[in-house]
């Protein structure tokens, strides 16, 4: 979609303001129905939910290359949002359910880092895709990739690894040597308790941050590189691609730490908020040395480091994101999660909203665009301080104790 917003605006004649809707429009939606789709997970399946949902949202990603003006654009993007909302929640109640706790972290390392080559690839893809076919032809390729996707994961996946012909006694017992399989119905989710949860509430308001921060790459970064650095599409393509690659490189070693943090300390959830605190600090500082680089590939690269540094932090997010939720981590996950919606919607709307105004008052290229990155440093740093506040306090453990010791 950000390597679209130029041809998009120049066809259906939007300007900056106006895309800022769209884009908001997909983002309010996904974090809207992140805590349904995550119910709707924990109570009938991952399987039928993940698969459902990919579909849904391919076929809005070709839907949004028929879309006619601002209106019809909003509506597909609202539905792709909503079609998407459940991926990570589902995907977490996968984990906790196919994985022991020992392994987890780095599988989720090479889960995300899986979903940010996707990333890296889509910008270089996307920009010579709509050289060749037009922005409406590109959309219609990326919506046929998933309709794959979900055809093959419903053929394969089964809920309960136990059902699963790959799967032998052998291996079922390394799955669930560190609990009991969880309960096919978790029954209801005590709210009452979550909303005032220390470890919930700081949980989603690093992930606000976390999301503020990376959705201006994910919306608005190719449009800086051509409107401020004047750096043709292709190669802005190219150099948005290095970025979104220190985020796979993250993932990674983010994962492999998750998984090792436990043998190498007696406090893990102490380690994982120090780590918290020490990434979001390099990831700030590297950030706002950046912007100052009048070289765009040196810009870039920090901007890469950056992107790595915040990135190791995910994984480990998500290390205690699930024990948090217990039970019921399909929905607790899915609110979480979806509360970054608060920060990608305000980074989207603010940029957009900020670039015009700053036009309007006559300014143009890196006067324009690099003021926008103070926030965005201010922002890194408050979401380090929300690293070192966290504490972890499950709301219903699956198995009726902590899984993970937590430190004062």
């Amino acid at each position: 979609m950000s390597k679209a917003v130029t041809p998009i605006q120049d066809e259906l004649k939007l300007n900056d303001p106006q895309i800022s809707l769209v884009m908001m429009a997909f983002t309010l939606a996904y974090g809207v129905f992140a805590v349904p789709a995550g119910r709707l997970g924990d109570k009938t399946g991952s399987r039928a939910v993940l698969a459902g949902m990919v579909i849904g949202w391919s076929a809005f990603t070709s839907l949004t290359g028929a879309a006619f003006g601002l209106v019809s654009l909003i509506v597909v993007r609202l539905f792709f949002g909503a079609t998407e909302a459940g991926a990570f929640p589902n995907a977490a109640r996968v984990i906790s359910r196919w994985f022991p706790l020992s392994e987890r972290g780095w599988v989720q390392g090479v889960m995300l880092a899986a979903g940010q080559f996707g990333a890296v690839a889509a910008p270089v893809g996307a920009a010579y895709l709509i050289e060749l076919l037009g922005w409406r032809g590109a959309f219609s390729v990326f919506g046929f990739l998933g309709v794959l996707w979900a055809i093959g994961f419903w053929y394969w996946f089964r809920d309960n690894p136990a059902e699963h012909p790959g799967v032998n006694e052998a291996e079922l017992a390394i799955i669930r040597a560190d609990a009991p399989p969880p309960p096919v119905d978790p029954g209801p989710v005590p709210w009452a308790a979550v909303v005032v949860n220390r470890g919930v509430i700081v949980l989603s308001l690093i992930m606000v941050f976390g999301a503020f921060y990376t959705y201006f790459f994910y919306s608005w970064f190719p449009k800086y590189l051509e409107f401020a650095r004047g750096v043709p599409k292709i190669e802005a393509g190219w150099l948005a691609s290095l970025v979104l690659a220190g985020s796979a490189v993250g993932m990674l070693i983010g994962g492999w730490l998750a998984g090792r943090i436990p043998d190498w300390v007696g406090d893990p959830v102490l380690a994982r908020r120090r780590l918290g605190v020490v990434c979001y600090l390099i990831a700030a500082g590297c950030l706002f040395t950046g912007v100052r680089c009048d070289d765009p590939l040196t810009m870039a690269s920090l901007w890469g480091a950056s992107f790595c540094a915040m990135h190791v932090t995910l994984p480990n997010w998500w290390s205690v994101a699930i024990p948090q939720g217990g039970k019921h981590v399909g929905t607790i996950f899915g609110l979480m999660n979806g509360l970054g919606v608060i920060g990608a919607m305000a980074s989207q709307g603010f940029v957009g909203l900020f670039a015009y105004w700053q036009e309007k008052r006559g300014l143009s290229g890196r006067e324009q665009w690099d003021p926008i990155f103070d926030i965005y440093v201010v922002v890194l740093i408050a979401a380090a301080l929300a690293w070192w506040l966290y504490r972890l306090r499950p709301v219903e453990p699956i198995d009726g104790k902590i899984l993970d010791r937590t430190s004062d």
